[in-house]
C-alpha cells in the first residue's frame, strides 16, 4: 500500500525509477514537471501523484478533517473519460489517449479517497465500472489492464469495492472472485515463508513470500481498504494449513507470517533490488495496519512504537504518502498522530498542500491537537483541579467567618 507499492508495481512493468522515494533515506528528487496547486507534496508526481493525493485525503478524513475542495477537485480531474486514472496527468484538460498509462492501483486508490471525501459519486461510479471491466479470469487484477493478476493490485481494488458498498465476493469473472486470487497467492504453511502471500508466481509458477503483498493481502482478504482498526484476535496464532483457505484463513495465516517477520526487530527490512540494507519503513507501517486489522494488536503496537522512534526522518524526506501511512498506522492501533515521537504527523501532512478544515471542534481536540500531545482530557483535568482549588478556598473562607 502507498507510494512504495506503486513503485514496486511500476518496477514490475519496467519503470524502476519510481522506486526511489519508496524506501530511500535520501531527499526526494527534484520535480520534472510543475506541481499543480491542488496537489500535495513537492517531489516529482509523475509516478505517484494520484496515489499520494489519495492517501492524503483518506488520512485527513480519518482524522476528522474535511479535505480542501481544491485538493479533491484536482484528484477528480485526473480521471480519464473511460473512468480510469493514471499515476499522473500533467495536462488533465487533454483527453486520454493510448499513450496515457492508466492503472488499477491509481484508480482504486482514487475511488477510496473520493468516496471518503464525498461529492463525486459520478466519478467514483465510472471508476468502479472500469475496474470491473478489467478484472481477470482468475478473479484478480494486475497493475495494468490485461496484465497478470497480483496480490497487491487485487487487494487495493477490493478496498475500492468495499468503499462503495459492493461485496467483493460477488464481483466475479469466469466464476472467480478476488478472494480466489488471494487464496491462490497464499503460500502453504509447510512451505518456506508459509502463510505469506506472493506478489505474483514466477515464470515457473512458484510462489515466493513477499511482505508488501502479504500486508496488502491481509486487508484484502478481510475485505478492508486503507483504513482499519483493531480486529478480533485470530483463533490460531500460528499458520494453519488447509487445502482450500477461506478469506479469513488467508488473512490469519498472512498475519502470522507478518507477526513473525517483525517479532525480533519490530520492523521489516528493505528487499527492493538495488536498495541499501536498511529498514523498510513503508512496509512496516502497512504491516502495523495489517496486524491490527487481523487482531494481532500487541505486535502491531510494538512495531508502531519502533516507527515512532525511527520513522520521522523517512516521512519528512518521502512526503505526503509516507505521512499518510503513519497516520493510518496510528489510527489502527489507537495512537495519537499529533505526537509521533515529538513530531505532529497531522501538521506535517497538512502543511504540504491546501489546508483542510476540521469537521468538528471536538475531533480537532481529540484527534489532532497540533502535536502538543495534550487532548481534551488534559483540559478537563486542569479544570477539575482548578475547581477543587476554588472549593477549598471557599471552604476556608466560610470557616473564618464569625
Amino acid at each position: 500500500m502507498n507510494v512504495r507499492r506503486s513503485a514496486a508495481a511500476l518496477a514490475a512493468v519496467g519503470v524502476l525509477a519510481a522506486a526511489a522515494p519508496a524506501t530511500a533515506a535520501g531527499p526526494s528528487p527534484s520535480p520534472k514537471v510543475a506541481i499543480p496547486s491542488g496537489l500535495y507534496g513537492t517531489s516529482d508526481p509523475t509516478y505517484d501523484g494520484v496515489w499520494r493525493q489519495s492517501l492524503t485525503l483518506i488520512a485527513q478524513r480519518t482524522l476528522g478533517y474535511r479535505p480542501a475542495t481544491q485538493a479533491v477537485d484536482w484528484l477528480a480531474g485526473q480521471q480519464c473519460a473511460s473512468g480510469a486514472f493514471a499515476a499522473f496527468r500533467a495536462t488533465p484538460a487533454k483527453a486520454c489517449d493510448s499513450k496515457v498509462m492508466v492503472d488499477t492501483n491509481s484508480t482504486a486508490a482514487a475511488v477510496q479517497a473520493l468516496k471518503a471525501a464525498g461529492g463525486h459519486d459520478d466519478t467514483v461510479g465510472k471508476a468502479v465500472t472500469w475496474l470491473k471491466s478489467v478484472q481477470n479470469k482468475d478473479g484478480g487484477w494486475g497493475y495494468l489492464p490485461a496484465g497478470a493478476s497480483d496480490a497487491n493490485s487485487t487487494s487495493v481494488v477490493i478496498g475500492a469495492l468495499t468503499a462503495v458498498g459492493t461485496d467483493p465476493a460477488n464481483v466475479r469473472k469466469s466464476g472467480k472472485s478476488p478472494y480466489d486470487l488471494l487464496a491462490a497467492m497464499s503460500l502453504r504453511c509447510d512451505q518456506d515463508g508459509g502463510g505469506a502471500l506472493a506478489f505474483q508466481p514466477d515464470k515457473k509458477g512458484k510462489l515466493a513470500a513477499n511482505a508488501d503483498a502479504t500486508a496488502a493481502g491481509v486487508l484484502g482478504a478481510l475485505g478492508k481498504g486503507f483504513v482499519a482498526q483493531a480486529g478480533k484476535a485470530p483463533a490460531h496464532a500460528a499458520c494453519t494449513r488447509t487445502d482450500h483457505p477461506t478469506p479469513a484463513r488467508v488473512a490469519d495465516n498472512a498475519g502470522a507470517y507478518l507477526a513473525a517477520a517483525v517479532a525480533r526487530t519490530g520492523h521489516l527490512q528493505s528487499v527492493l533490488p538495488g536498495a541499501k540494507d536498511q529498514p523498510d519503513f513503508g512496509n512496516t507501517a502497512d504491516t502495523v495496519v495489517a496486524l491490527a486489522a487481523d487482531g494481532r494488536t500487541e505486535q502491531a503496537k510494538a512495531s508502531y512504537a519502533w516507527l515512532e522512534k525511527n520513522a520521522s526522518q523517512w516521512a519528512a524526506q518521502s512526503g505526503p504518502a509516507a505521512y499518510a501511512q503513519l497516520i493510518l498506522a496510528a489510527h489502527a492501533v489507537g495512537a495519537q498522530p499529533g505526537d509521533f515521537g515529538g513530531t505532529s504527523l497531522v501538521r506535517s501532512l497538512n502543511a504540504l498542500g491546501p489546508a483542510p478544515q476540521m469537521a468538528t471542534e471536538q475531533k480537532e481536540k481529540t484527534k489532532s491537537d497540533g502535536g502538543s500531545g495534550l487532548g481534551v482530557w488534559w483540559v478537563v483535568g486542569v479544570c477539575l483541579i482548578a475547581g477543587i482549588g476554588v472549593g477549598f478556598l471557599l471552604s476556608g473562607r466560610k470557616k473564618k467567618r464569625p
